[in-house]
């Protein structure tokens, strides 16, 4: 007899889908809970948990929390800064609520404090500044980064394979870009990509949506950024590699990033050249001149997050953003890594920084376990 009882995962039933806004406006979407006081949120539909992952998809609760404070500041004022930290792993099987504390209403600058709940018990927490749009005055000192002269991903056609592995899927949709210095020192290397929200950002959401979605994809891989610097595959033993190899028969199935996998962005020749990747790593792995410089990651956990919103106007997720992530130093079993994202028009949008461990497998086990 089927068991006919289900785990809330929401603290109210999920409504229907919003088709007439963007997928990732449904999935970031909040439901006031007045019972608990005039500035605490909870998700309004289930939140995602990446395969292998230790809890939800750190993204979510940054881009929640983000939309949380949003709706406690007037309009005129936009967030310039956010600073978060995973304090621990979130369960998806459980509602979480989000606490904002209005900390500070000046005439320029607002502050929130933002904490994630689950169980009573603070899983993620955010600090958030927010400037009145012009505040700065009529002059002021401009520059930015330029956008790297790389042209945009052409349109699919419709009814081919490539539009056809694209279609459905999850909120984002992301293409590579290249590696630059790919043959130079970890520190020298950047990796970059194409991301954009399916579908089209609503009207009704306003630029607040299109920042919430922002914030959604800065933490997509971004930790693993200092494992890809040094060449080191995600599944680098010989049996974890066997077991992808044989599961590596839909295009969709798989892609050398946990976020993408999850999303099913993986491109068909993506898949063949994940497969020549892998059975390169796999003959490596098996042979024994390279055992003993054998480096497999035993541990990848985001610590903490921040990112700078440059022109929050000035964009829009729905259409193509480059990212391009660098990893300018590890030690000490962690890890930095930087990411600068562009506008389609080549405006500098947002910087973001994160930290995280990253640990190696080690070929002894540690003299203590403390």
């Amino acid at each position: 007899m089927a068991d006919n009882t289900a785990k809330r995962v929401t603290l109210l039933d999920p409504p229907p889908q919003d088709h007439s806004k963007a997928p990732i406006e449904n999935v970031l979407d909040l439901t006031p809970v007045v019972d608990l006081g005039p500035d605490v949120f909870t998700n309004t539909r289930p939140l995602w948990h990446p395969p292998g992952a230790r809890g939800i998809y750190g993204g979510a609760a940054i881009a929640q929390s983000l939309s949380a404070a949003m709706r406690t500041v007037p309009a005129d004022f936009a967030v310039h800064s956010m600073h978060c930290y995973f304090v621990l792993a979130g369960d998806s099987e459980i509602p979480i609520l989000y606490h904002v504390e209005r900390v500070r209403d000046g005439r320029s600058f607002i502050t929130r404090t933002v904490q994630a709940r689950q169980r009573g018990r603070p899983i993620f927490t955010t600090t958030l500044s927010f400037s009145r749009v012009g505040s700065g005055g009529t002059k002021t000192l401009n520059h930015a980064v330029q956008k790297p002269d790389i042209p945009l991903p052409q349109p699919v056609i419709p009814g081919t394979v490539k539009a056809l592995s694209e279609a459905g899927g999850g909120p984002f949709e992301s293409q590579k870009a290249g590696i630059v210095n790919r043959a130079s020192y970890p520190e020298d290397k950047k990796m970059r990509r194409f991301v954009r929200a399916r579908g089209h950002v609503s009207d009704e959401g306003g630029f607040q949506a299109h920042l919430s979605a922002l914030a959604y994809v800065t933490d997509s891989f971004f930790i693993g950024t200092v494992a890809r610097v040094h060449d080191i595959p995600r599944f680098s033993s010989p049996a974890e590699l066997e077991k992808l190899l044989k599961a590596l028969k839909n295009p969709s199935d798989l892609d050398d990033e946990d976020i993408t996998k999850a999303l099913k962005e993986l491109k068909e020749e993506e898949a063949a050249d994940l497969r020549r990747r892998l059975e390169g790593a796999l003959s490596d792995a098996n042979n024994e001149n390279n055992q003993q410089n054998h480096k497999e990651v035993g541990m990848m956990v985001s610590l903490d997050h921040s990112i700078y919103f440059h022109n929050p106007r000035a964009f829009r997720a729905d259409e193509w953003m480059l990212i391009e992530m660098e990893s300018p130093w590890a030690g000490e079993g962690r890890g930095l890594a930087l990411q600068k994202i562009w506008s389609k028009d080549g405006v500098l949008i947002a910087t973001c920084t994160q930290e995280g461990v990253v640990r190696l497998k080690q070929d002894k086990p540690p003299l203590s376990k403390i």
